[in-house]
Parts: C-alpha cells; sequence; structure tokens
C-alpha cells in the first residue's frame, strides 16, 4: 500500500471540535464486512449487535493534563512543554516537546504557574524538538505531580482548533480510564456511557480491558510513500492475566470479540498467540498495521473517523478491507459524519 491511497478531501467543518452533549447519542455507522451493507444508527444502538457471551476489550489508558505553558529565565519568553512520559521519578526526569524548539538550550531554566513555583532545567536534547526537563521541586512525589499538573491543560489532538476548557477535562477521558499515561485519548472510548455501559452488562456482554498508554505517534506525518518504510514510534502495553485468560475462553466458546479503538486493536495484535489467543504482556510495541493483514482474534471494531493519511485509516482499512472503508468514508463526507476525536463512530463487523 501506498500513502497516497489514504487521500481523500475532508471539509473543515466536518472535523468536530466538541463532543455530542450526551457521549453514546452520537451517529454510529455500521459496515458489514460480508454483505457491504452500510446502515446508519445512533451508537447507543450499538448493544443490538452483541449477544450474551460476546466481549467488548476497551483501553483503560488515562490521558493527563500534558500542556504546559512556561517562560524562559531572563528573557521570559513563552515557551510551550508538551509532556510526554516520565522517565524517573525520584529524579523528576520528564521527556517533553517544546515549543518554540530554538529558543531552549540544555541548561536553560523555565519557570511555570503565576509565581512561577515551579521550576524545570533542560539538562538533554532528544530531538530537534524534544528535550529532557529536570523538574527542582523538593516535596514527595505525589505532591509534585499533583502541583504539575494542576498547571497543564488537557492536550486536545491539534486539529482540534480552539484552546483547551475546564469541561474538556472529562469530556476527553473515558469513564473507565484508570491507569494514567497517555497523550492522546482512545477515542472510539468516549462514546461508551455508564448507562450503555450497564446495558450491556445486563445483556450479558462482557467487558475487558488493557492498558496501551497513546502517545503521538499516531498523529506523526508519514514522510513515505512506500508504508514498508514507516517506522510507528513505540507505547507502553500492559495485557494482565484476567484479560487473556477472559478473551481466550471467549474465542474459545465461539463468542464475538469486539475491540474499542485502534489502540485496543494494535494492543491485541502485539499479543496474539497461537489458536486464536493472547497472551499477557508488559512491554513496548512500534507495531504499524496497514492492508493487507490477518487479524486472527479481533471480530468486530469499533473506531472513530479519522484524518486523511493517518495511521488509525489505514489500521481501519486493514481490519474493514480498503476499498470497503474508503467507500464507508466517501459516503460519511456526503452523509456529514463528524471526524476526530470528538466526532462520530462506526461498527465494523
Amino acid at each position: 500500500m501506498k500513502l497516497s491511497q489514504f487521500k481523500f478531501k475532508l471539509p473543515e467543518n466536518l472535523i468536530a471540535t466538541e463532543p455530542t452533549p450526551d457521549r453514546d447519542e452520537c451517529r454510529l455507522m455500521v459496515v458489514n464486512r460480508r454483505t457491504k451493507e452500510i446502515e446508519h444508527h445512533i451508537f447507543k444502538d450499538i448493544i443490538n449487535y452483541f449477544d450474551d457471551g460476546d466481549m467488548m476489550v476497551f483501553n483503560d489508558t488515562k490521558v493527563f493534563p500534558a500542556r504546559l505553558y512556561g517562560n524562559k529565565e531572563k528573557t521570559g519568553a513563552r515557551i510551550e512543554v508538551f509532556l510526554l512520559r516520565e522517565l524517573n521519578a525520584e529524579l523528576k526526569l520528564w521527556d517533553v516537546l517544546v515549543e518554540p524548539a530554538r529558543k531552549i538550550r540544555i541548561g536553560n531554566k523555565l519557570y511555570f504557574g503565576d509565581d512561577d513555583s515551579m521550576v524545570a532545567e533542560v539538562v538533554d536534547n532528544t530531538t530537534s524538538r524534544g528535550r529532557t526537563l529536570r523538574f527542582l521541586y523538593d516535596g514527595p512525589h505525589e505532591e509534585f505531580k499533583s502541583q504539575l499538573f494542576a498547571m497543564g491543560d488537557t492536550p486536545l489532538p491539534e486539529y482540534i482548533k480552539r484552546d483547551p476548557r475546564p469541561e474538556d477535562a472529562e469530556n476527553y477521558q473515558c469513564i473507565f480510564a484508570k491507569y494514567e499515561g497517555a497523550v492522546v485519548a482512545p477515542a472510539a472510548g468516549l462514546h461508551f456511557s455508564r448507562e450503555l455501559m450497564k446495558r450491556l452488562e445486563i445483556k450479558g456482554v462482557q467487558d475487558g480491558y488493557l492498558t496501551v498508554h497513546c502517545g503521538l505517534g499516531a498523529f506523526r506525518e508519514i514522510d513515505v510513500e512506500d508504508l514498508t518504510k514507516h517506522r510507528m514510534d513505540s507505547e507502553q502495553i500492559d495485557v494482565r492475566p484476567e484479560l487473556v485468560e477472559k478473551l481466550n475462553a471467549t474465542k474459545d466458546a465461539g463468542h464475538k470479540v469486539c475491540v474499542v479503538g485502534t489502540s485496543t486493536l494494535r494492543g491485541i495484535a502485539s499479543t496474539v498467540s497461537m489458536g486464536g489467543h493472547i497472551k499477557e504482556a508488559s512491554a513496548w510495541t512500534n507495531k504499524f498495521i496497514f492492508p493487507p493483514y490477518d487479524f486472527t482474534v479481533t471480530d468486530a471494531l469499533v473506531t472513530n473517523f479519522h484524518l486523511p493519511y493517518s495511521t488509525m485509516l489505514m489500521m481501519v482499512s486493514a481490519f474493514g478491507g480498503y476499498n470497503l472503508i474508503m467507500n464507508a468514508y466517501e459516503i460519511a463526507i456526503k452523509e456529514g459524519y463528524r471526524f476526530g476525536a470528538y466526532g462520530d463512530a462506526m461498527l465494523i463487523i
């Protein structure tokens, strides 16, 4: 497959900048891989496609407020710092992106907060934009994290062209989020409300959870036409014994496994073992999935509508079939479906 095959014209007004008022009442397009039929529903109708004994697998990563604004010592220049991940809790070292990168050198100090109460020192250059910061804070680690995150904004994707608002902290977080570490929300999971989760439980649809700490790699621009030459950034995954046991038993009993989101799909595909089973894992994955790809575990996929050239669109095309998915996207644009993390959803069965 070539990069240019994932180009399509997306009207800017179809990129959602706000979520639907009720999580489970966005639109839902259902795409049937066998019959090629496409249906239009409301998201909470998804319950009609699953039966007692089937299973939904979710990504329970938790987004933290990763975007900070500080000032450089002496000059007072405003610097945007995007926290990527904590490298060392004891030394308070963080892997970050900085903008404008040209103004920041090793040894520079940055001040955060209205009273400059949080100070960080640049200790390393990792990429043209990337840096390692050491936060100079003497208190307990949990107190430090609490103060640091209190200064941060919700890291909305760049295609949502507005400033974050207080309500984004809740809206851009799945209701089942548990393990902190993501800077990108697993967006397909945002559509599940507590009421819908309870209705699924009553119907007998099982739930299972893995953790994939979604990073910015999925949004990094692909600069090669030949997709086999693209390298994904690694993301931390954790597939625990309870999910392995539950999912493998579901497969053995002949029930469907529905994966919620491309990050979850990637996590499952990274831990496949023999016979349509998965195995435990606590590791990093840089798996890049694009057509053609043989999925042996996942029977159905819930996903959002993704932007042109994105790795998420490529993964969805691998699962649903390139021609069928690109046709579905053409229909979605004609029908005014909303794209992106705050947009509408697709169920591929």
